[in-house]
């Protein structure tokens, strides 16, 4: 694995005001996608770490990957703000509520999250999976994820990591926002609760790497890696739950990134 960069744990990963108003992409189609009975929701850390492979075609990838590079993206600074974790790539950020119900509603997320996640308690002494009744799904929905899933959030943040580049050890924070579900017509109170990351492309390095908490049962956990693969969608949880990780530092090729976060009703 490779070496971490020690840095302040406390730091957070936050979000840098925009002087600017950038203009809405014109975002190309979400298709080809594979059909949600194809995917699934798998747990590498039960109600805390969960990846979709294949969540996009590797083809859609491409075609993103190519657009994304049109777009301004700005670098970020090589020494952050007090409090905050050390970043080095390149990003473009955007309020897209549009944008952020087509991830949702049209793609299998939205399916994945509300009705199909992996749930342990589901199964049976026999190993027998025995589905829940829609009550007890939503409830249990609503303990994973930290209250009832909305939708995504609208704040589009897409991020490449050339060689070189890396984001340091940090936790991302939840954020309160007033939200307008697409089935709805009035905002309701609502908080981010888990980071959505999208990979887009392949690299050397750049792993997504989580460190666990030391417990009585296991006083030095060994890191979580999780290396980009094309069409991956990775959902950690965040706020108060967040794991420690980092962005390890990409040293062939380049990572694209496409993030938002999971919104739930407060």
């Amino acid at each position: 694995m490779p070496k971490a960069k020690k840095v302040d744990p406390k730091t957070q990963a936050r979000t840098a005001p925009s002087t600017n108003t950038p203009t809405i992409p014109n975002w190309p189609p979400l298709r080809p996608l594979l059909p949600a009975a194809d995917l699934s929701l798998v747990p590498l850390v039960p109600d805390q770490i969960y990846l979709i492979q294949n969540f996009l075609s590797s083809s859609l990838c491409k075609t993103y990957a190519s657009f994304l590079a049109s777009l301004p993206l700005t670098t970020t600074p090589g020494k952050p703000k007090k409090d905050e974790a050390v970043r080095v790539n390149d990003r473009f950020q955007v309020q897209d509520a549009r944008f952020a119900e087509m991830l949702w509603s049209g793609t299998a997320l939205k399916e994945l999250v509300t009705t199909r996640f992996v749930d342990e308690e589901a199964y049976n002494e026999d190993g027998e999976y025995e589905p829940p009744s829609a009550e007890e799904l939503a409830k249990r929905a609503k303990e994973v994820w930290g209250g009832e899933p909305l939708g995504l959030n609208p704040n589009i943040r897409i991020y490449r990591y050339s060689t070189g580049q890396f984001f340091a050890q940090h936790y991302d924070e939840s954020n309160s926002l007033t939200f307008l579900p697409q089935s709805a017509t009035k905002a309701c109170p609502a908080r981010t609760t888990w980071t959505l990351l999208i990979y887009l492309t392949t690299c050397s390095g750049g792993e997504t790497v989580f460190y666990p908490e030391p417990t009585r049962a296991t006083r030095n956990p060994e890191p979580i890696a999780v290396a980009p693969e094309i069409g991956m969608a990775l959902l950690h949880r965040h706020g108060d739950h967040c794991m420690l990780h980092e962005g390890m530092e990409v040293t062939g090729g380049e990572k694209w990134v496409l993030r938002s976060d999971l919104v739930v009703a407060r």
